[in-house]
């Protein structure tokens, strides 16, 4: 388990460091823009579709895993609370596997849509330029992936902690 938790530590390490250098190169692109439209009167072309279909979704989906890996998620523990800590961490636990089921299923339909969209050849007409963006819809998949696997890594963590500490309780009778 350990080789497991340190492969998907380094996975997703590397794709927030993507996201977040998606992040700098959309700030340099937009101030490029920005300077080339007021200065010379010449704006980047494409700037909006490779801004929306590229960096964003590079900064948004790619992190997805490592966001749940740190328990940066955004969560709302409205009834949970109030409920004992044991119940809390097994809530939790199968939370995860819930979780991770869902992310499958939506790996499986955005899968498909970037193969369909990867036969169609999609692209983006932006001014008088043709901007591939097919591969962009590969971003999804793989951020939902991740953070499926990291999901079933946890519900897994839970699983077998549950059962060690369940196995100690009978030995200790």
């Amino acid at each position: 388990m350990r080789a497991i938790k340190r492969l998907l530590d380094r996975i997703n390490l590397t794709l927030t460091t993507l996201g977040g250098l998606a992040i700098t190169l959309m700030m340099v692109h937009i101030t490029l823009d920005v300077l080339m439209r007021f200065i010379f009167n010449k704006p980047l072309p494409g700037t909006i579709t490779i801004v929306s279909q590229y960096y964003m979704l590079i900064a948004v989906f790619l992190p997805l895993a490592y966001a749940e890996q740190t328990k940066s998620h955004i969560s709302v523990e409205l009834f949970t609370d109030r409920m004992p800590i044991r119940k809390q961490q097994h809530l939790a636990g199968w939370i995860y596997l819930a979780s991770s089921i869902m992310c499958f299923i939506v790996t499986a339909r955005t899968w498909g849509e970037a193969l369909g969209r990867m036969a169609s050849s999609t692209s983006v007409m932006q001014g008088d330029f043709n901007i591939i963006v097919w591969p962009t819809y590969f971003l999804l998949p793989i951020g939902f992936f991740l953070f499926g696997i990291t999901l079933t890594y946890k519900f897994l963590h839970y699983i077998i902690n549950n059962f060690k500490d369940n196995t100690m309780e009978a030995f200790d009778d």
